[in-house]
């Protein structure tokens, strides 16, 4: 049997397609991909210490082919008492915001602690993240859409 014949495809693209010269705000929303890795539960004797530490990666991942500012904002607390009440009050030690640039296509990976009293079912989803491409004047960066919540369940052992 004889194989076809290759065929070599070309794609052309107009001189004269309009560049958008600004990103829609949808765009900008979408510079940056966030993910947390964590534990999904974590085993502690808090009648020996009576702070559990949990260490955090926050990943942060430029999906643009720009180089992007970024702004991270732990200070972030879930305001609603249904949530309090589901996933209780926790603490993000050390550090509470941090500004960084993520080159085009790069991937930062921060590390984090967060802080626990006592046992329960908490939703570590809570750093905002803000980002604004590096070549555009702008005073405020734009909101970076979240992710599903994040939760880790604290044991007492």
């Amino acid at each position: 049997q004889e194989l076809p014949e290759m065929v070599l495809l070309k794609f052309f693209r107009p001189e004269n397609t309009p560049v958008p010269a600004r990103p829609t705000p949808e765009q900008l929303s979408n510079l940056i991909k966030t993910s947390l890795h964590y534990p999904e539960s974590f085993n502690h004797s808090f009648q020996r210490k009576s702070l559990c530490l949990v260490p955090v990666t926050l990943l942060l991942s430029n999906c643009s082919q720009a180089v992007v500012d970024v702004m991270i904002d732990l200070r972030h607390k879930t305001a609603s008492p249904e949530a309090l009440e589901i996933h209780g009050s926790f603490t993000w030690l050390g550090q509470t915001q941090y500004k960084l640039q993520l080159k085009s296509q790069e991937v930062y990976s921060l590390q984090l602690k967060a802080c626990f009293v006592h046992t329960g079912v908490y939703n570590l989803g809570t750093p905002r993240v803000f980002a604004k491409l590096a070549d555009q004047v702008t005073l405020f960066e734009t909101s970076q859409q979240n992710s599903m919540p994040a939760l880790i369940i604290i044991n007492n052992i």
